[in-house]
C-alpha cells in the first residue's frame, strides 16, 4: 500500500483559531460592557514608480510615515499596528519597524520582540506571525520537537532567523541552512523536522527527505502554468507531491502557512488587546528611609530623599507617555483620558486621609494605592502655618516644589479670577459711558459688512429667551432685545466677584478701585480674597454668577463675555498633578480651595482618575486579575468642616461615596479641648501638653467623640488614628482609644508616622483593610436633603437673594474656624448655648455652593509679626532651599 503524509490544512486549523477568538472577545466584551475591543491598524504604503512626484516626495512621505506610526503609538486604543512589507524603494524599513511601540509590534518584528525571542528564558511581547503559525502546525502534526533534528532553510528575519528560535526554545537541535550552504541536500536528509522558507519554487525534492521527516513549507511562489486562468500557478519551496510519499506530515501550497499567519496576526492582536486591558505596569520601587532620631525638621528629611523619576511612577501606575505630561523629572500632569480608558473598571476603595497611611499600604502591605491632596497655597507657606505636604516621615516630596509653584495651576487660578474682574469693572465702565446703540455696535462689530455673535453670546442670547432663529444675524434683533443683549445693568453693590492674590495681604481685604482720571469718577470699593478661595477652583466656569443686575436678575462670567477665556487660561490646570511620598507611593495633587472657606477637598477629577487606576476590571480573571486598590483623599481640617463638606458637598456632585473615615487625633488637641491653656504660635508649649494629665484628657476626648458621633451620622466607618507625640503617656494613649470605640468607632489605632513614616502607620493600614473588607450595616446619607429652603439649613442666614435667584437647593459650605465645633475658636470641648453670628453669605454657583462666613473668618488672611518667610532662603552654590517649613 502506498503511503500518504498526512495534510496539515492550515485553512482548518486557522479557522478554529478565529472561531475560539471570536468567542474570547465576546465574553471579554461582555465582561466590560462592550469596551474590550481589539484594533488592528494595518499601514499599506502605495508604491507608484510611474509617478516622478511621487519619486520626489519619498522622502517627505518617509516622515508623515514616522509621524503617523507615532500618533498610533500614543493612542491606547489601538492595540496593534502592521506596517505591510516589503516598503517601497526610499523608505529606511528598519527605522519603519523600529518605530513601532514594541507593545503593538504585532508583526513581531521589533528588535526588543526579536531579542527577547533570541535570549534563553525570555519570552517576547509578540512573536512573529509566519513562524508562530509554523509552530502552531507542528503541534497539530504531534510531533515532538525535544531532542529531533530541525532543518530551517533560509534565515530572513521575517521567518528563518524566528523559526530557528522557536524551535531550539522547544528542544530542537537546529541547523539553519541559506544560500551559501554547501551539501543542503545532504543536510536535509538529516532533518525530522523541515521548515523551507527560502523562495525558490519547488527546490527541496522529494529524495531529499528522510523517511517520516515532517514538513512545513513557508514558500509562496508562482510558476508559469497555461492551464491556469491567471496563467500561474502557487506552489511551495518543497517539491509536494513528490514528497508526500516519504513524509510523515506535509503543509500544502496554497492552505499550509498563509492562513495560519493571517490567524495567528488576529491572535497577537487579542493578546496584545487584553494586556492593553490589563495594563502595563512595572514593578513598584520603593524608597527606603533612613529613620534618625531625634527626627530632623521637614525640609532637612525630605532633601535627604531622592525621589523617583516621575516617568517611572507613571509606568508603575500603567499610565502610556500620551496620559501624562513632564514638568521637570519629578512632577507631570495627568490626562483625563484615563478616564474614558480606564471607564469600564470598578472603582477601588475610597478612605478618606492622607499620606502616612498611603505609604504603609503601599510601601509596607504592598497595596496600589493613591494619596489625592490638595496644592498648597504660598500663603501660608510664608505665613504662619507653614506648608501643607506633611510632615516628618510622613510627607509628599519634592516638598519645596509641592509648596511653591508646582506645575502652575494657582497662577492660572489667579490669572483666570483677576481677568474676569477686571471684565466686570470695564463692563460697568463702558456701560455708563454709552449709549445701547454704541454698546450693541462694539460688541457685535461688522467684520466685512456682516455682524455675528460670538459663541458664548448666543448663551446670552438663549438665556434672555430671544429665539434661536436670530442667533445668527444680530441685524434681526429687536431695539430693545439689542439692549437687553448689550446692557447687563451691573448693581455694583451686588457684586460678589473680588480680585485674587496667593499672599497673605491684610492690606487687600478692603480696596478702592477706579481712583485714575481716566475712569471718570467710577470708583467702587471692593477688596482681595487668597487666591485659594477664588470660584475658579472648582473649574465650572460660565456658570459663575459674580453680582446680580439692577432688576434682581443673576449675572455670570458667561454673561460677562469670558467664559471661555477662562477656560483658556486654566486648560492644564484642570489636569491633576502626579507627585510622590517620600517612601515613593503615587500621589494626586489637584486643586487647593481653603478649608476654613471652602469645602478644602482635592478635585473630584483627581478622584476618579486615582480610582480608576486602583480599580479592579471585571474581565481580568485568575492570575491577571487585579486586586481592588485603594485612593485615600484629603479633606480639610476638622470633621465639623472638611468632613461635613466633603460629603454634602463633594460626594453629593461626585456620586462618591468613601469606604471608611480616618479621623485624626492627638492627646495634646484633646488635652487643649479639655480646657488646657490657649496654644499660640511662637510661644513655648505649656507644660500640661507634655506631661501626663488623664483628668484634663478625659474631659477633652468629649470633643472627639462628637466627631466621631458627628461621622458616624453619614452612615460610613470611622477609624480614629491617634497621632503619638514622644510626650504621650501609654496610658494617654490608650484612654483616647477607649473613649473612641466608646463613641462608635470601628477601631482606633496608635500612629507614629511621623516619625517612622508608613512603618508606624502599619496598624492603622491593616485596620482600613480589614474595615473596607466588611460588609456595610448603614447606608450612606446626606447631613440635610438640599430641597429644604436655606433657613431650614442654616437658620439665621439672610436668605432672600439667593432664594429668589433660583439658588436655594444648592448645599451650604460653612465658612468657620478650624479650632472649635462653634464660630469661636476660644470654645473649646463640645460648647452648647453659643449663637452663631453670620457676617456675610456668598454664592458660589459655578462651584455649587453658598458660603456663610460666620463670626470672623477672612477670606483674606494676613501675615503675623514673624512670618515664615524670615527663615526661607536659599543656598546660592547648591540651589537648595533652607529653612522651609522648620
Amino acid at each position: 500500500m502506498t503511503h500518504s503524509a498526512q495534510v496539515l490544512d492550515g485553512k482548518a486549523v486557522a479557522e478554529s483559531i478565529r472561531l475560539r477568538l471570536h468567542q474570547e472577545i465576546a465574553d471579554l466584551s461582555a465582561a466590560t460592557n462592550g469596551h474590550f475591543q481589539p484594533h488592528l491598524v494595518i499601514i499599506q504604503v502605495g508604491d507608484r514608480e510611474d509617478s516622478s512626484v511621487y519619486v520626489r516626495m519619498k522622502q517627505q512621505a518617509a516622515q508623515k510615515l514616522l509621524g503617523l506610526i507615532d500618533s498610533l503609538n500614543a493612542d491606547p486604543s489601538l492595540h496593534g499596528i502592521l506596517v505591510q512589507l516589503p516598503l517601497p524603494p526610499g523608505f529606511d524599513e528598519r527605522l519603519v519597524t523600529e518605530s513601532i511601540d514594541h507593545r503593538k509590534d504585532v508583526d513581531g518584528f521589533h528588535s526588543m520582540n526579536m531579542g527577547e525571542l533570541v535570549k534563553r528564558d525570555a519570552e517576547p511581547l509578540f512573536v512573529p506571525c509566519t513562524p508562530k503559525g509554523v509552530m502552531e502546525l507542528l503541534k497539530v502534526s504531534g510531533v515532538d520537537l525535544a531532542g529531533k533534528n530541525a532543518v530551517v532553510i533560509g534565515r530572513s528575519n521575517i521567518v528563518g532567523s524566528p523559526v530557528a528560535s522557536l524551535l531550539t526554545a522547544a528542544d530542537a537541535t537546529v541547523t539553519i541552512c541559506h544560500s551559501k550552504t554547501k551539501n543542503l541536500e545532504q543536510i536535509v536528509k538529516t532533518a525530522d523536522v523541515l521548515v523551507a522558507a527560502v523562495g525558490r519554487p519547488e527546490l527541496v525534492k522529494g529524495s531529499w527527505l528522510k523517511p517520516g521527516c515532517v514538513v512545513i513549507d513557508v514558500g509562496t511562489n508562482a510558476v508559469p502554468d497555461a492551464t491556469k486562468k491567471a496563467g500561474v500557478r502557487w506552489v511551495g519551496d518543497v517539491d509536494y507531491q513528490g514528497s508526500l510519499p516519504v513524509a510523515s506530515a506535509i503543509t500544502p501550497v496554497p492552505g499550509g502557512v498563509g492562513p495560519m499567519t493571517v490567524a495567528m496576526l488576529l491572535e497577537n492582536t487579542v493578546i496584545s488587546a487584553k494586556r492593553f486591558l490589563k495594563g502595563f505596569k512595572v514593578p513598584t520601587e520603593v524608597l527606603k528611609l533612613k529613620l534618625l532620631n531625634p527626627v530632623p525638621s521637614d525640609i532637612d528629611i525630605a532633601m535627604a530623599q531622592r525621589p523617583k523619576p516621575i516617568k517611572r511612577i507613571a509606568a508603575e501606575l500603567g499610565l502610556f507617555p500620551s496620559e501624562f505630561e513632564e514638568y521637570g523629572s519629578t512632577k507631570a500632569k495627568i490626562s483625563l483620558s484615563v478616564l474614558d480608558r480606564l471607564k469600564h473598571r470598578k472603582d477601588g476603595k475610597k478612605i478618606h486621609h492622607t499620606i502616612g497611611l498611603c505609604q504603609a499600604l503601599g510601601a509596607h502591605l504592598h497595596k496600589t494605592v493613591f494619596a489625592c491632596v490638595r496644592q498648597p497655597s504660598q500663603g501660608p507657606t510664608f505665613g504662619i502655618k507653614g506648608g501643607a505636604a506633611g510632615g516628618g516621615y510622613s510627607q509628599v516630596i519634592p516638598m519645596d516644589e509641592f509648596n511653591l509653584h508646582l506645575t502652575g495651576d494657582i497662577h492660572a487660578i489667579t490669572a483666570a479670577n483677576n481677568l474676569l474682574a477686571a471684565a466686570i469693572d470695564a463692563r460697568i465702565f463702558h456701560e455708563a459711558t454709552q449709549t445701547d446703540t454704541a454698546l450693541f455696535d462694539r460688541l457685535c462689530p461688522k467684520k466685512k459688512g456682516v455682524r455675528s455673535f460670538s459663541a458664548v453670546m448666543k448663551g446670552r442670547l438663549e438665556r434672555l429667551g430671544i429665539s434661536q432663529e436670530k442667533w445668527n444675524d444680530p441685524e434681526l434683533l429687536t431695539p430693545e432685545e439689542r439692549s437687553a443683549f448689550a446692557r447687563l445693568d451691573i448693581d455694583v453693590d451686588t457684586i460678589t466677584w473680588q480680585r485674587v492674590v496667593d499672599t497673605n495681604d491684610r492690606f487687600l481685604r478692603k480696596v478702592n478701585v477706579g481712583m485714575g482720571p481716566q475712569e471718570q469718577g467710577k470708583t467702587r470699593e471692593t477688596g482681595f480674597d487668597i487666591a485659594v478661595a477664588s470660584e475658579c477652583m472648582a473649574e465650572r466656569l460660565g456658570k459663575m454668577v459674580v453680582a446680580s443686575s439692577k432688576s434682581g436678575n443673576p449675572i455670570t462670567a458667561d454673561d460677562i463675555g469670558c467664559g471661555g477665556a477662562l477656560a483658556v487660561l486654566m486648560k492644564d490646570a484642570i489636569k491633576p498633578n502626579l507627585m510622590q511620598t517620600i517612601e515613593g507611593t503615587p500621589v494626586l495633587v489637584h486643586a487647593g480651595p481653603f478649608a476654613n472657606i471652602a469645602h478644602g477637598n482635592s478635585s473630584i477629577l483627581a478622584d476618579r482618575i486615582a480610582l480608576k487606576l486602583a480599580g479592579t476590571d471585571p474581565a481580568l480573571t485568575g492570575a491577571d486579575a487585579l486586586p481592588a486598590g485603594y485612593v485615600v483623599t484629603e479633606a480639610g481640617f476638622g470633621a465639623d468642616i472638611g468632613m461635613e463638606k466633603f460629603f454634602d458637598i463633594k460626594c453629593r456632585y461626585s456620586g462618591l461615596v468613601p469606604d471608611a473615615v480616618v479621623l485624626v487625633s492627638t492627646v495634646r488637641s484633646l488635652k487643649m479641648h479639655g480646657g488646657g491653656p490657649e496654644v499660640i504660635a511662637g510661644k513655648p508649649l505649656s507644660e500640661v501638653y507634655q506631661t501626663e494629665n488623664l483628668e484634663l484628657l478625659q474631659e477633652g476626648c468629649k470633643n472627639m467623640m462628637k466627631h466621631i458621633v458627628n461621622a458616624r451620622k453619614f452612615g460610613v466607618p470611622v477609624l480614629v488614628a491617634v497621632n503619638r507625640f514622644s510626650s504621650d503617656s501609654q496610658a494617654e494613649l490608650e484612654l483616647v482609644k477607649q473613649m473612641a470605640l466608646k463613641a462608635g468607632a470601628s477601631d482606633a489605632v496608635i500612629c507614629d508616622h511621623w516619625a517612622q513614616g508608613g512603618l508606624g502607620a502599619i496598624d492603622l493600614a491593616n485596620a482600613v483593610v480589614k474595615v473596607t473588607n466588611e460588609t456595610k450595616d448603614d447606608e450612606f446619607k446626606f447631613l440635610y436633603d438640599l430641597d429644604l429652603p436655606i433657613e431650614k439649613k442654616i437658620e439665621i442666614i439672610a436668605k432672600k437673594l439667593y432664594t429668589r435667584q433660583g439658588f436655594g437647593k444648592l448645599p451650604i459650605c460653612m465658612a468657620k474656624t478650624h479650632l472649635s465645633l462653634s464660630h469661636n475658636p476660644k470654645l473649646k470641648g463640645v460648647p452648647t448655648g453659643f449663637t452663631v453670628p453670620v457676617r456675610d453669605i456668598r454664592a458660589s454657583v459655578g462651584a455649587g455652593f453658598l458660603y456663610p462666613l460666620l463670626g470672623e473668618m477672612q477670606t483674606m488672611p494676613g501675615l503675623s509679626t514673624r512670618p515664615g518667610f524670615y527663615d526661607i532662603d536659599v543656598d546660592t552654590e547648591t540651589g537648595r532651599v533652607l529653612g522651609f517649613l522648620n
